[in-house]
């Protein structure tokens, strides 16, 4: 996998997807600070790396809104107070970001100026071209739309030239390698096949998003120390999706 993006060198502007599960480490709920640590670590050290980042975090960890729709709650309601829970994952990820030296700015697509900034295209590109690391809360600040769809859009809008989605596992397996032990792992993939498959890595919206605007979307496990440096420059394990060459 190394050598098939050696040609490209390093990414020089990425978006990373986080889902609020992947910042619950070894717990079943919430924020586990040990995780939360070693992800701003490896953030930390990519941003030195003069790599310009962008954030989109889920709230799952919190409060599903799909789930919530289940339980009696109107859907747009639910959405809605899915989308709190990711302000508050991006503030905890601020915390601990600016505890290692990097600075960020949070931006919400549902105005809280008391707590973020609104997010704004214009004003999160400068805020990347000078260093700063930028958390994109709220989804796209519509029900109905899921964090995939809106790491796309951001993707897409902030000029990032890959799209990096830290997961549970080191790819895209035909099924869950947690509950099939017979699961196969894919180096590559193209958009297409990943929506002809109906494999389980992004929403059709997030895919067909970032098909259209010729975004790369790389998956890879956010608990092997160093993966996010080691995946922006071609190495370690992942699974690659993109157009076929």
């Amino acid at each position: 996998m190394g050598d098939a993006m050696a040609d490209r060198g390093p990414y020089r502007r990425v978006l990373l997807k986080l889902s609020g599960e992947a910042l619950m480490g070894r717990q079943d709920f919430g924020l586990e600070a040990e995780t939360l640590q070693a992800l701003a670590s490896d953030i930390a050290s990519v941003v030195k790396g003069g790599i310009q980042v962008g954030l989109v975090v889920g709230g799952g960890n919190i409060f599903r809104g799909v789930g919530g729709s289940r339980h009696g709650i109107e859907r747009a309601s639910a959405d809605f107070m899915g989308m709190l829970a990711t302000v508050m994952n991006a503030i905890a990820l601020q915390g601990v970001l600016e505890r290692a030296g990097v600075p960020t700015r949070v931006l919400s697509a549902i105005s809280m100026q008391q707590v973020c900034e609104p997010y704004i295209r214009r004003r999160a590109i400068r805020h990347m071209e000078k260093g700063r690391v930028v958390i994109c809360a709220a989804g796209t600040g519509n029900p109905f739309f899921t964090t995939d769809t809106a790491a796309a859009l951001r993707a897409a809008e902030l000029g990032c030239e890959a799209l990096l989605k830290g997961t549970q596992v080191d790819g895209v397996y035909t099924a869950d390698p947690k509950k099939d032990t017979a699961a196969t792992r894919f180096d590559r993939l193209t958009y297409h096949e990943v929506l002809t498959k109906d494999l389980k890595v992004m929403d059709a919206s997030a895919i067909s998003l970032a098909r259209e605007n010729g975004i790369p979307i790389l998956v890879f496990s956010v608990h092997n120390p160093g993966a996010l440096h080691d995946v922006i420059h071609g190495r370690g394990r992942f699974t690659i999706i993109e157009d076929s060459k």
